[in-house]
């Protein structure tokens, strides 16, 4: 791979691992601080919410605004804020500053999702974009383990306000690779003028695009099925292995490391392999809702790994395939725009699913919701099957 393609995803694996730090660093000090639970949850519910409202409003920006200028604003305004709050702890005391920090990096964090989203098929032309996808998302889910590990080993030498410096650093060191890959690399992208509003107008442009594509409404509705499957295996998997199970605390530490290595090989076998779309899709969502059904009927831990590996591992060769369609259908001009309210679409199920498992743990048991939630993603393929099938024949027959 050339030397400016690694800057482009060292730079991405820097600035995952830096968000990561901080959503690890938020819950834990707020828990420790208060020994409350709820204020914990609490928490990350104000510290993650904004990331998910955002992305609408961050894409629209990517169509409106160059987004690598927008990739750059969003490292080095995380950094900024990191300092920042540094400065207001050490004056007023309070971790709300670490709360309200983590709400405003996780906003600048969409933006710059959502930037590396629209410049990335145009400056990786001589690859097929499976294939980029599959290693951006090794950097991704690289940074994604190694951020809790690192901020854990980091609290055992300073507090959280010295973890947040070194989070800064990582922001300036994430936007120092960008810009070396800038500097060596000769990639122009086309602008286009676009409407003076970024808030409704993109908005009907996006549900326009989405309305009239029949591959965007089948990538939304497998989605919701595969983050209603997603959200409940992360949901219940502590109180499924540690709980029912009675394993260890270490047990439960060694599967999630294994969901990140299995994830990380099946990203390494699409980088190397061309596969077809259509068996991206049906592989990917038939290997999820089994590994549902998996971790909701199996009678011992053993058989709950192969379950949870399943969705966990599966879950990123899915998300290549739905980002592969939906940049073959939306146009250039409304990538961003539209690619921001499909990413929210997409997202909703899964703080839903969290929301069933603690109304209906109780009533039906933690194995009901996660059967329950399974039989509704495998009804969910069936009917996006079925609805394709016929259309197909419809098409055919006239």
């Amino acid at each position: 791979m050339r030397t400016d393609y690694l800057a482009f995803f060292f730079s991405l694996f820097l600035s995952r691992l830096a968000d990561q730090v901080l959503l690890f660093l938020v819950p834990l000090i707020v828990f420790q601080t208060t020994q409350s639970a709820s204020w914990a949850g609490l928490a990350f519910f104000v510290e993650t919410l904004p990331r998910f409202l955002a992305f609408p409003i961050c894409g629209a920006l990517c169509d409106k605004f160059a987004p690598i200028r927008l990739l750059h604003i969003s490292q080095m305004y995380r950094a900024v804020v990191c300092m920042v709050a540094v400065v207001l702890y050490g004056v007023f005391g309070g971790i709300y500053w670490l709360v309200l920090l983590s709400a405003i990096c996780g906003v600048l964090t969409t933006q710059g999702i959502m930037a590396r989203e629209v410049v990335m098929p145009h400056i990786f032309a001589d690859y097929r974009y499976g294939k980029t996808l599959s290693y951006s998302q090794i950097a991704d889910q690289t940074g994604l383990v190694l951020g809790p590990l690192l901020a854990a080993l980091s609290l055992e030498f300073c507090p959280w306000p010295g973890v947040v410096i070194g989070v800064a650093l990582l922001f300036v060191l994430a936007d120092v690779a960008m810009r070396e890959w800038q500097r060596s690399s000769n990639v122009t992208l086309e602008t286009f003028e676009q409407h003076a509003d970024i808030w409704f107008q993109p908005l009907r442009i996006a549900f326009r695009h989405i309305r009239q594509s029949a591959e965007l409404k089948k990538i939304i509705c497998l989605a919701a099925g595969v983050n209603l499957i997603v959200g409940v295996t992360l949901a219940s998997s502590a109180a499924m292995v540690i709980g029912s199970f009675g394993e260890s605390k270490d047990f439960y530490a060694a599967l999630q490391a294994s969901g990140a290595l299995v994830t990380i090989l099946i990203l390494f076998g699409l980088a190397r392999v061309s596969l077809p779309l259509s068996v991206l899709g049906r592989v990917s969502y038939c290997a999820i809702t089994l590994g549902a059904l998996i971790t909701a009927t199996g009678a011992a831990s053993e058989i709950y790994v192969v379950g949870f590996l399943l969705v966990v591992g599966f879950d990123k060769m899915f998300n290549v395939y739905m980002r592969t369609i939906r940049q073959r259908v939306i146009p250039v001009r409304d990538f961003g725009k539209t690619v921001g309210v499909i990413t929210l679409l997409n997202n909703l199920t899964q703080p839903l699913a969290g929301l069933l498992v603690g109304v209906l743990a109780v009533s039906i048991g933690l194995r009901g919701v996660i059967l329950a939630l399974a039989v509704a993603a495998v009804l969910i393929g069936l009917a996006v099957a079925i609805a394709t099938r016929t259309k197909v024949v419809a098409s055919v027959e006239s």
